[in-house]
Formats: C-alpha cells, sequence, structure tokens
C-alpha cells in the first residue's frame, strides 16, 4: 500500500477556523489512514474526499494514496455491480485531479467493461496524452483503436480514385443547384468538405459514433470549414426538420465428438428476420483476399435498382414484399452464400462500384446460406431468393436451389389450378417455388449463436486432436502414487502437502481427473476431455444457450451431461475462476487461452499462468505448457495504406491525415497472411518465448537479427505463434486449419534494405503487450 504520512499545511491566517480546519484535515488523515489498514477503502475514500475539500494544498502529497484508495474501491463497487457509485466516485476524483492519468486509464477500463467502448477509448486517450509513457494506457487505446476507428476508414481515405470521383460528382451535383447538402456517416467529414468546396450553401453533416464525430469536428475545422458545416452527433433516422436542420436534404463431427443434429450452429449474420440475435444478416469480406479464392456459380445479377432521388420509392423500400428472384446456375460446385455489391450511379458521368473485380476500398456483403437439404448445385439447376429491405437492411432470405426435375413437377401441379404458365409470370412461379421450399426449425431445435471465430474454431480439427492427444498423454502418465501437489516457488497458499507419503489406495471408485478449461467463448474441449476416462471436467461457457448444446452434445455422445460442470456458476466473480474443484483436490489440467483469434497475447495470461501453477496436482500440466512467437520482415503497400492516411494527395488536398492518424496504431490485427498482398524480404526468425509452465525461461526483452533474403523497403513485421501443448503436439497460429488470425506490426518510416543485410529487431514483452523496434 502506498505510504501517505502527509500532515496539513498551516494556512497564513492563526484564527479559530484556520486552527480547526487544520485540525479536522489532519482527523479525517488518520482516520483514512486507519481505514486502509482495516481495508475499509470506502470510508477510507469518503476522508480523502473531505481532507481534498478543505486542503487542496495537499493533493500532491496525498495523490498517490489517493489513487490506491479509488482503484480499491472501485473493485468492490464494481463487484456489488453499484455501478452509479462507481461513476460517481470516479467523476469527483477526475475534479480533483483531471490531469492524472492513472484515474483516466481506470476509469476508462471500467467504462469499457460495462460496454461504453467510444467513452472508454476517450479516457484511454487522454491517459496516453497526458504520460505517452504509461503503457498499460497505451495498450488498453492500441486494443479499442482497433476497433473503434475500424480499419476501412484508413483504406478508404487512402483510395484516391474513389475520392476524386466522389468530388467530381459532389462538384457537379453542386454546380447544378442542389445547395443544401446531407452526408450520412459522414465518417472524418471529406464528403462534407467536398461539398462545402464546391459550394454548397449548408452543409449537414451526420455520425453516430462519438469517437468520429469528435474526430470529424477536429478535421473540419483544421480545415477551416466548421463555420459552413455543421456536425450532428446522432442517428440518420432520428433527424428530424427543422429542430435538428431547417431544410429537407454447418459441421457434424469433431474427432469423435458427434455434434447431433438438433444442435444447430449460426453466426450472428443470419438473415432470418425471426432470429432475435441477429446484428446483420450479413457479413462483409474482402473477396480478392479470401484465403483459398472462391468459384462463382452464376453469373453477376441485379438484386435491386433504388433511385434515391425518388422519396415514394424510398418510403415503400421497407414495406414492400420480398421480390423473389430465380438465377441459373453456371458452374458445378457447393452453395456457400451470396455475394453483393453496388454499382454507385453518382450522376449520369460518375459511377463507382464495388464489384470483387475492382480495385477498390469496399469489401463485399457476404449473405451466408444456411438450411439447405443439399447444397450442391451444377448447371441447369436454378438458385431462387426473395430480397426485401426489412429493419433497414437488404436481407436476402428464403434461399432454394431446384433442379430442373422439381421445376417440371411443380409447374405441372399449379397447371392444374392455375394457368400459371400461359400468363408467363416467371415472378410468381419462383415465389411458389420458394415457398415451397422454405424450411422451419423444428420444435426440439437448439439454436446456438457463435461468432466467426467460434464457428472456425469448431472447424479446426488439428487443434481438437491436438488437446485430445495431449490430454491423453497426461493422464496416462498420472497414477494414483503421483497426486501430490506441486509447490510454486512463489506460492504460499498451497493446502496439501506429501508430509507423509502415503496415499489411500482402499478405495474402491479412483479419484476422477479434474480438467478446468478456461479458453474463450465456446469450446467441446471439456466433452472431449470428459471421453477420455474417468475425468471432471469443467467448462467455464456463460451463455445459456451454449450450455444447453453442451449438454445436448453429451448427451449424444452418450456422456452424461451431469458430468460436465459449468464452473461459472460456482465462483461469484470471474476472478476467481482458477480456485480449486473441492478444498482438498487440485486441477490435473488447466487449459487457458493464450492467443486471442485477432493474433494478439491474451491480457493477464502470465498472471493466470501463475496462479494456475499453483493449483495443479504433481504431474498436472497447463496447455500450452509454451508458446513461441515468430515472425518476418515484409514490404506491403496495403498494410501501409490500411493503417494511416497517407499525406494530403489521397484526400486531394484536405488536412485530414494528422487527425485520423491519432488513431492509428502499431499494430494491425485479423491479417491473414496467406491472402495478404505482400513481398516476404526475409525467412521466418523467432521473436519470443512465453513458458507457462517453467516461467524463468522467459525474458522480457531480447534482440533479434534477421538476415535479409530480398531486396526492398521494409514496411510491417507480421507475426504469429507455435503453441506446444507439449515437447511433441504443437499448434501453429498461421496454419490453414487456424481459427486465429495473424498480426503485424506495422513501421512508421518505412526501411530500404539490400539482399545479405542483417537488421537487428528490439523485441519486448510487457503484460500482454508486444513491441517490436528495428534498431538502426
Amino acid at each position: 500500500m502506498p505510504n501517505s504520512r502527509s500532515r496539513p499545511r498551516r494556512g497564513a491566517g492563526n484564527g479559530a477556523g484556520t486552527a480547526g480546519r487544520d485540525e479536522l484535515v489532519s482527523r479525517s488523515l488518520q482516520s483514512a489512514e486507519h481505514c486502509l489498514g482495516a481495508q475499509d477503502f470506502g470510508t477510507a475514500y469518503a476522508h480523502y474526499l473531505l481532507v481534498l475539500s478543505l486542503a487542496p494544498e495537499l493533493k500532491e502529497d496525498v495523490k498517490e494514496t489517493f489513487q490506491y484508495t479509488l482503484l480499491r474501491w472501485a473493485e468492490e463497487l464494481d463487484a456489488l455491480n453499484r455501478t452509479q457509485d462507481l461513476l460517481g466516485c470516479y467523476e469527483q476524483a477526475l475534479e480533483l485531479f483531471p490531469d492524472d492519468e492513472v484515474i483516466c486509464n481506470s476509469m476508462g477500463e471500467h467504462l469499457f467493461r460495462m460496454g461504453f467502448r467510444d467513452e472508454a477509448a476517450g479516457y484511454f486517450h487522454k491517459a496516453v496524452k497526458l504520460n505517452p509513457d504509461f503503457n498499460d494506457a497505451k495498450e488498453n487505446f492500441y486494443r479499442v483503436a482497433n476497433w473503434l476507428v475500424e480499419r476501412w476508414h484508413f483504406i478508404m481515405l487512402n483510395d484516391t480514385r474513389r475520392n476524386m470521383i466522389y468530388n467530381a460528382a459532389i462538384q457537379k451535383a453542386v454546380c447544378s443547384g442542389f445547395k443544401n447538402v446531407l452526408d450520412i456517416g459522414a465518417g472524418t467529414g471529406i464528403l462534407s468538405m467536398f461539398a462545402k468546396k464546391a459550394g454548397a450553401h449548408s452543409v449537414y453533416a451526420c455520425e453516430l459514433s462519438k469517437t468520429m464525430y469528435e474526430l470529424a469536428c477536429d478535421v473540419v475545422a483544421a480545415n477551416k470549414m466548421e463555420a459552413g458545416i455543421k456536425l450532428l452527433h446522432m442517428k440518420s433516422l432520428d433527424i428530424e426538420i427543422p429542430k435538428h436542420i431547417p431544410e429537407r436534404v454447418g459441421l457434424k463431427e469433431i474427432v469423435g465428438i458427434h455434434l447431433p443434429t438438433n444442435v444447430k450452429f449460426q453466426s450472428p449474420a443470419y438473415s432470418s428476420v425471426d432470429t432475435e440475435e441477429t446484428v446483420e444478416p450479413y457479413t462483409t469480406e474482402k473477396m480478392s483476399r479470401v484465403p483459398g479464392g472462391y468459384l462463382a456459380l452464376t453469373e453477376s445479377f441485379e438484386i435491386m435498382k433504388v433511385d434515391f432521388n425518388n422519396l415514394q420509392e424510398l418510403k415503400s423500400l421497407a414495406t414492400k414484399k420480398p421480390d423473389p428472384i430465380s438465377i441459373p446456375v453456371v458452374k458445378e460446385g457447393t452453395l456457400d452464400a451470396i455475394v453483393v455489391w453496388f454499382v454507385l450511379q453518382l450522376d449520369d458521368e460518375h459511377s463507382l462500384s464495388t464489384s470483387p473485380s475492382e480495385e477498390t476500398c469496399w469489401e463485399q456483403a457476404v449473405y451466408p446460406v444456411q438450411d439447405l437439404p443439399d447444397y450442391w448445385m451444377k448447371p441447369g439447376d436454378h438458385v431462387t431468393m426473395e430480397v426485401s429491405c426489412q429493419d433497414c437492411y437488404l436481407r436476402i432470405q428464403s434461399i432454394s436451389v431446384l433442379g430442373l426435375e422439381q421445376e417440371m413437377e411443380v409447374t405441372k401441379s399449379f397447371t392444374k389450378t392455375t394457368d400459371l404458365l400461359s400468363l408467363g409470370n416467371e415472378a410468381e412461379l419462383c415465389s411458389a417455388l420458394a415457398n415451397l421450399q422454405t424450411s422451419k426449425p423444428d420444435a426440439g431445435e437448439q439454436i446456438c449463436v457463435l461468432e466467426s471465430s467460434e464457428i472456425a474454431l469448431l472447424n479446426n480439427i488439428p487443434y481438437h486432436e491436438g488437446f485430445k492427444m495431449a490430454m491423453k498423454k497426461v493422464f496416462s502418465s498420472l497414477t494414483p502414487e503421483k497426486l501430490c501437489p506441486v509447490m510454486d516457488p512463489h506460492c504460499q497458499n498451497n493446502e496439501m502437502s506429501c508430509g507423509t507419503g502415503k496415499h489411500n489406495t482402499m478405495k474402491s471408485t479412483p479419484e476422477p481427473f479434474y480438467v478446468l478449461d478456461v479458453s474463450e467463448g465456446f469450446s467441446i474441449l471439456p466433452i472431449i476431455a470428459g471421453t477420455l476416462g474417468q475425468v471432471k471436467p469443467y467448462s467455464s461457457v456463460e451463455k445459456d444457450q451454449h450450455r444447453i448444446a453442451l449438454d445436448l452434445i453429451s448427451e449424444a455422445n452418450h456422456f452424461p451431461k451431469e458430468t460436465l460442470e459449468f464452473w461459472l456458476r460456482h465462483v461469484e466473480d470471474e476472478s476467481a475462476v482458477l480456485q480449486r474443484p473441492k478444498s482438498d483436490k487440485l486441477w490435473s489440467i488447466i487449459i487457458l487461452d493464450v492467443i486471442e483469434p485477432s493474433g494478439l497475447i491474451q491480457q493477464e495470461i502470465m498472471e493466470k499462468a501463475a496462479i494456475s501453477r499453483c493449483l495443479l496436482q504433481s504431474g498436472g500440466k497447463i496447455f500450452p505448457q509454451y508458446v513461441l512467437m515468430f515472425g518476418l520482415l515484409v514490404e506491403s503497400q496495403t498494410l501501409v495504406e490500411e493503417n494511416a492516411v497517407q499525406g494530403l494527395e489521397r484526400t486531394l488536398g484536405l488536412n485530414i491525415a494528422p487527425f485520423i492518424n491519432q488513431f492509428q496504431v502499431p499494430i494491425r490485427v485479423f491479417l491473414d497472411l496467406s491472402s495478404l498482398p505482400c513481398t516476404p524480404l526475409s525467412k521466418p526468425v523467432e521473436l519470443l518465448r512465453l513458458d507457462l509452465m517453467t516461467p524463468y525461461l522467459n525474458t522480457s526483452n531480447r534482440e533479434v537479427k534477421v538476415r535479409i533474403c530480398k531486396s526492398g523497403q521494409v514496411t510491417a513485421i507480421p507475426f504469429w505463434y507455435h503453441m506446444y501443448l507439449d515437447e511433441e503436439i504443437r499448434l501453429d497460429t498461421s496454419s490453414e486449419a487456424s481459427h486465429w488470425k495473424q498480426a503485424a506490426v506495422v513501421l512508421d518510416n518505412p526501411i530500404q534494405v539490400e539482399m545479405g543485410e542483417e537488421l537487428v529487431l528490439s523485441v519486448e514483452h510487457h503484460k500482454s503487450n508486444v513491441s517490436i523496434t528495428v534498431k538502426q
């Protein structure tokens, strides 16, 4: 605990009022220190507030102890879900210490956990500005910035062709008399500024994201256009006239574990209107960079045409009945998804296409196809679907694949009742066919919504095979004679000991092996463990639908669901998730998530590993036991343009780069190196070792020599990991089957290198943050 033995300084006056104040301050300080000793942090915090309100001159003297008291009291309030009190304490603290980076960072952490990500980012950003060397705040800000200002902003702003075409079209529209402009989803405000430069009288820019709204304010002001552009921080659907603006303007079996048909896994991107958890009915991909490529099974076809100048048409979109479409199949293959892009006709002269074949900043919308009895298609088949704009989304539903025979049979049955053929109404026929093929979920079907990374994990067969083999080896090595605990030299609270060397060998039923899986998200590893013998597995999944799905999978594999424990039901807070299964038992295996799907090291993983080592029985293991980090030097213009706006030329002379580039991060995440446009300039080298079982082998920093094998400009250092479950079983996060993505350090300034040269990389590991710099 920080030391605080400060006493109040005497004021200039010597009256009774001053003396009384000093006495009260002195007593309050003593009381605060007494409360801290008793770990009564709430009362101590109240005393410090009184001291600082009476004697603000003591701020610097008690600052460190006040920080400590605030953080501990905030932890208690958080555990009690007293959210308003917690936020109130931080607001009081920031009134007293508005420029304290520790308090700002801690406030941001609490806000982030509560889901207020925009607000959290602001506090992290402020903490970094106050102290650029504050590593905890930098790491928090980088993690938030990676998604807060999405990377497509950088790509889009670097797309000179896109910016030139938009600018030309906006100029033409404004010059032809359209003087009042509304920019919906303004982002940095670049299009609004194009409009203002073109001579628009009134420009209104609407942006929902608080971060992007504030960024746009800075950008517009820096370009001296704040007087001519009104920025609105709100949803476009909530804009009212004249209040805001005055005028209109799928899977079957995994390493022997059967996945029953009544458990259906879906991503949040699902096209059913009835699915409550749907965030968007589609996901997005840069189809030209999909690993392994793709095969187009049909010719491209028009889904919808929208005239944004026709108000009646726009109004009718949300209520209009779905339009049926029938498309002939031209190639044989499996129907996985429908890919959608748009051709944006800005005016008669200027247009932009976001087609996969175009070099553009846009990705394409991907609508996953699900619920088909058969996904295989061949030329002569037809794909039918219904297209609508419901809930402000383009929705593609009732997708079916019909062979020639099915079409003829359905046509014949319709001919008996209505003469559809004579009408020649292909649309009605397609709609009828689609309705006949629409499948409804069974009553006993359990829908389990998983993130795309969780579905990719289920498809990662080497991952599950590796864990199954490694767990088998641990169980076979553990015998009743080896059940004494392993003592970690840093642990003081290990209750078990091997003092007598005696063991109870008279039990008729052997004690089970206890396995704890605290990996993130949905995991079937506990079920795999449970099928390997006398094992009591514990899962840390939190969502009810995930627990139900695991119970159903257990039953389908003749594994009593009562054997599987859901561990977070037994602990009051997540920090206790690694505690013992019973007071006299220790874990045989603890499975930790070391690497995030994004390609970064998990936060606090080394702290979790330290606790885990104390809770292992003798011969027990942490999985993975150690991790090696690898990297190489590459030249990649794509990474450069996705990381920062490249000067004034890209934005046609408008000053945007210094403002949005504040949100550039040193590490790009969610990369797929197999399809990333880049030129390797070196071979892979080992950068770092993280050992969870033997921590003395770890180093916090090291220098690595890298030999150049191809001349060029080093712009980035991609990295990935080899995870060793034991000395023989290894998982590669860069493999084709991996559910993990990779990450890369992007250099601020490219380095010209020649073949045969050597560069020295300085690699530092602080908590979960890794930094890589080039020494020159």
